[in-house]
């Protein structure tokens, strides 16, 4: 049988967690400050090992320090682990179309497994990097510090609107399947089958009228200016920014001096 209580969706949970943790009030810029530290020292490690220890010195970071619940952390990384490893698993062997014996030949690990090997591991500490920022800065305040960076605004606009569109998806799927549980739609595989063919057809058709009504809404203040909303005010702001200097620095050293 189907659940009658789904799950919280992922995207609910890092909104959850970005409003959630210890440094919800700590300053957007310094926190994308250091998510900038952790990229480049990714991507400057020489060393696979390098790129490891700043990828964990980061997740420390996230845990320890944001407070961010293991089980949370681990529920919203998997997905992204799981596409990295197949990404690492399609780059492992080669096809070659001119073999000598005319035949389609495979190869693995032409140049062995130390270029492999660092680029997981520069993709693994970017990942965490931009984890990090996701999971500890809500949407607005992201959106909010691009604005200041004069970002343009039709580019700002699209991001409001996808993120509305996510937790429109996310409602109608739960209310759905809700709707189909109670009435025993996940009874037999049968049914299952007949209710995920339902299901797909209802949420076609819903999200088709929403995104429609919100742009009736749009046209019915003749977009009219950008979208605004109200900032919070971050205490300590400026020396919040130095202390994200200084950890994105030491993460740079840290991966150039291994």
């Amino acid at each position: 049988l189907y659940p009658t209580t789904p799950k919280i969706s992922d995207t609910v949970l890092i909104e959850h967690c970005a409003y959630t943790n210890r440094w919800r009030f700590v300053s957007p810029a310094a926190k994308a400050m250091f998510c900038l530290g952790g990229f480049v020292a990714a991507f400057t490690a020489s060393q696979a090992t390098a790129a490891a220890l700043v990828a964990a010195l980061i997740v420390v970071v996230t845990l320890a320090g944001a407070g961010m619940p293991l089980a949370s952390y681990l529920r919203i990384a998997l997905p992204p682990l799981g596409f990295l490893l197949l990404g690492c698993l399609s780059l492992a062997y080669s096809l070659d179309m001119n073999s000598t014996n005319g035949k389609l030949a495979i190869h693995w690990l032409v140049d062995g497994w130390s270029p492999l090997g660092q680029l997981a591991a520069r993709s693994l500490g970017a990942l965490t990097a931009l984890l990090f920022l996701a999971l500890t800065t809500p949407m607005f305040d992201l959106i909010a510090l691009l604005r200041r960076l004069k970002v343009p605004e039709v580019l700002l606009e699209i991001m409001v609107l996808c993120y509305r569109m996510l937790f429109v998806f996310s409602e109608a799927l739960h209310n759905t399947q809700t709707a189909q549980a109670a009435s025993l739609g996940y009874a037999t595989p049968g049914l299952a089958l007949r209710s995920l063919g339902s299901l797909t057809a209802n949420l076609t058709l819903q999200i088709w009228q929403r995104s429609r009504d919100l742009h009736l809404a749009a046209q019915s203040r003749n977009n009219d200016g950008p979208l605004r909303f109200l900032e919070p005010e971050y205490a300590n702001s400026r020396r919040d920014v130095w202390i994200a200097m200084f950890g994105g620095a030491a993460l740079i050293a840290c991966a150039v001096g291994l």
